[in-house]
C-alpha cells in the first residue's frame, strides 16, 4: 500500500513496544491504521542500549500477555532478544508497520476534522494520531557539564562497553538503573569509578522468594500515580548477573567512590552537594517500607513465604559516605571520562497541534490529549507506575484503543443519522 495521499482512520507514530501494543488493540477492534517507524521495529532496544544490558525485570513479567519469551521465565533477557520479541510479536497479527518512514510533521487540518501527516514516504490524511515515541526521545546532558575538550563525555544513551572509554578514572552522574549498572560494569572491568548519587528508590530484587515486580503487583504499586510535577526519582534496580538488589553501600565496599549530587564545574574542579548521606538514608527508608508492606501482606493473607530477616541488614558506611567528598579535582583524580546518566527529555518539534502545556509537555488525561484526536502512549505514569514498562504499556494502549473505538461509534451515529434524515427529506419532497 502506498502511503502518499493515503486517507486512514489512525496513524501510530513509533514501532517500539508502545506502537506494537497500540497496533494489536487497533487491529482487534478492526480500526484501520498504519504504524510509522523511522528505523526498524524496536530500534531503541537494538541500538540505544549498552552491549551487556538485559531487561530489568524477569521475562515472565516483562512481556505482552499473548506471547511468552523463549527463555527461562525467571531470567532477564538480553536487549537483542527483547527487540526480536517485538518483531515476532508484530508478525502474529500482521501489524501494518512501515519501517524507514520518518514522520516529519503532524498538523491539525484547519477546514476539516483530522490531521495531515507529512512523512518521508508521502503525505497521509488521518482522523487520529497516536504518539508512541516513548519517554527516551532526547538524551539530556545538563548545562553544568564542563567544556574541556580533553574530557571524554557521553550520555548513558551512547555508552556501549568499558573498552569505549579512554584510559583513566570515570565519573558517572546519576543513580537510576543506567547509572548504577554502568558504574558497576566499569568497576568490574578495573576502572576507578566515582558515582554521583541523587534521590532514588532501590527495591529488593528478591524478597521472601518473590521478585519485586510480583510484590509491586500484589501490593498495588504498579497502579500508583505521581502526585507532583518534580523529576522522577532514580529507580536503582538491575537484572544483570542473574538479577540482584542494588545497594549503594555494597558498591562502595567494592571500590566505587560515592558522591553527592553534582552541583557545578569550575575548570578542573567539580563540586558536589552535601546530600549523599541524606539520599542513602531516604533510599533505605523506602526500601524498608517496601519490606514492611510485603510482610504485612504475608501476615494478612497467610501466604506461605519464608521470612528473610537478612534483607533488613544495612551495611556499614564506608569512608566516602562518612566523610563525603564535596570538591574533586578531575585531573588529580585521574578522571578522563564523564558518563551522564541524567535522563531524557521530550522532542515534539514535529507535532503542530494544541496538545502541550506552557512547558511544552504533553497535556493529557490518561493519554487522551487536550486536542481531540491526538493521543499519547508509552509515557511514564501515563496511567500509573507501570505505564513505561513493557507489560504496562500494553494495558495503556488497550484503554486508548477503546477510547478511539468509542469516538468512532459517535461519528458513525452522526453519519447514520445524517443519511436517514436526508432520505426522509427526499421521500417527502
Amino acid at each position: 500500500m502506498s502511503l502518499d495521499q493515503l486517507e486512514i482512520d489512525t496513524v501510530v507514530v513509533g514501532a517500539g513496544q508502545a506502537g506494537v501494543a497500540m497496533s494489536e488493540h487497533l487491529t482487534a477492534l478492526k480500526i484501520p491504521h498504519v504504524v510509522l517507524e523511522k528505523n526498524r521495529i524496536a530500534e531503541a532496544w537494538r541500538t540505544r542500549r549498552w552491549d551487556s544490558l538485559v531487561a530489568n525485570g524477569p521475562c515472565w513479567h516483562d512481556r505482552f500477555p499473548n506471547m511468552e519469551f523463549d527463555a527461562d521465565p525467571d531470567s532477564f533477557v538480553h536487549h537483542d532478544q527483547v527487540a526480536e520479541y517485538f518483531e515476532k510479536y508484530a508478525k502474529q497479527f500482521n501489524a501494518p508497520i512501515y519501517t524507514n518512514t520518518e514522520v516529519k510533521k503532524v498538523s491539525s487540518n484547519r477546514q476539516t476534522a483530522g490531521f495531515t501527516v507529512e512523512t518521508s514516504q508521502g503525505t497521509i490524511k488521518a482522523q487520529r494520531v497516536v504518539v508512541a515515541t516513548g519517554p527516551f526521545q532526547k538524551a539530556i546532558i545538563p548545562a553544568i557539564a564542563p567544556k574541556q575538550e580533553s574530557l571524554y563525555q557521553i550520555h548513558s544513551d551512547q555508552y556501549k562497553n568499558p573498552q569505549q572509554l579512554p584510559a583513566g578514572a570515570v565519573l558517572v552522574v546519576g543513580s537510576g538503573s543506567s547509572g548504577v549498572q554502568i558504574a558497576d560494569e566499569l568497576n568490574r572491568a578495573g576502572k576507578k569509578v566515582y558515582l554521583s548519587v541523587g534521590a532514588h528508590e532501590r527495591p529488593p530484587r528478591i524478597y521472601r522468594q518473590r521478585d519485586n515486580v510480583w510484590w509491586l503487583g500484589v501490593l498495588g504499586g504498579w497502579d500508583s500515580s505521581k502526585t507532583d510535577n518534580g523529576p522522577l526519582k532514580g529507580l536503582a534496580v538491575s537484572g544483570a548477573h542473574g538479577g540482584h538488589s542494588i545497594d549503594f553501600r555494597s558498591l562502595a565496599l567494592e571500590g566505587i567512590t560515592l558522591l553527592g549530587m553534582t552541583k557545578q564545574f569550575d575548570k578542573d574542579t567539580v563540586y558536589f552537594q552535601n546530600d549523599l548521606q541524606k539520599s542513602l538514608q531516604e533510599g533505605d527508608q523506602a526500601y524498608l517500607a517496601f519490606l514492611d508492606a510485603a510482610d504485612a501482606y504475608v501476615q494478612r493473607t497467610g501466604i506461605d513465604l519464608p521470612e528473610e530477616p537478612e534483607a533488613r541488614k544495612i551495611l556499614k558506611d564506608t569512608e566516602c559516605i562518612q566523610q563525603p567528598i564535596l570538591t574533586l579535582n578531575l585531573a588529580q583524580a585521574g578522571i578522563g571520562s564523564i558518563i551522564w546518566a541524567s535522563g531524557f527529555g521530550y522532542d515534539y518539534s514535529w507535532l503542530d497541534v494544541n496538545a502541550f502545556d506552557a512547558d511544552a509537555k504533553p497535556k493529557h488525561k490518561l493519554g487522551v490529549s487536550s486536542e481531540s484526536g491526538i493521543y499519547f502512549v508509552g509515557l511514564p505514569y501515563l496511567y500509573g507506575r507501570g505505564s513505561s514498562f513493557i507489560w504496562g504499556v500494553w494495558h495503556d494502549a488497550k484503554r486508548i484503543a477503546g477510547h478511539i473505538d468509542i469516538q468512532r461509534h459517535y461519528l458513525e451515529y452522526q453519519d447514520k443519522h445524517h443519511r436517514e434524515l436526508h432520505m426522509t427529506k427526499e421521500k417527502t419532497a
